[in-house]
């Protein structure tokens, strides 16, 4: 039971209620942001198509090109824009930078792989 409503008691836990509510809005608002940029950075049909392409093995921008018939600088382009959101990863040897999807978003299951951005998955089907 609350305090009557001249009560600062009644006052101090409506106001611990709702920073709560608050909080927890700008928390869903983050994941909310978090997935937008993910699925802005997949919503291109050359990204989806390199992503799949990635999900076999790590590849260079050149490997990318010659299998997705496109030219390096399109791919390179769209490489950046999945690098940026988070979605790709880039290890180099020697003079060459091979790209693959980030660990922390692939999961195999049931031995096919699929695209776990948190708020949603993606089944990845072989090119």
């Amino acid at each position: 039971m609350l305090p009557n409503e001249d009560c600062p008691m009644r006052t101090a836990l409506l106001d611990k209620d709702r920073r709560r509510e608050i909080d927890m809005v700008e928390a869903d608002a983050d994941v909310n942001d978090t997935c937008a940029n993910y699925l802005k950075a997949l919503g291109d049909p050359i990204r989806l198509r390199i992503v799949k392409a990635l999900q076999s093995s790590p590849m260079t921008v050149s490997d990318l090109a010659e299998f997705l018939e496109l030219d390096i600088q399109k791919v390179s382009h769209h490489l950046r824009i999945l690098f940026h959101a988070d979605l790709l990863t880039l290890r180099r040897e020697g003079k060459y930078r091979y790209y693959e999807l980030n660990s922390n978003f692939v999961k195999n299951r049931h031995s096919v792989k699929s695209l776990d951005l948190g708020c949603c998955t993606f089944g990845l089907r072989p090119e």
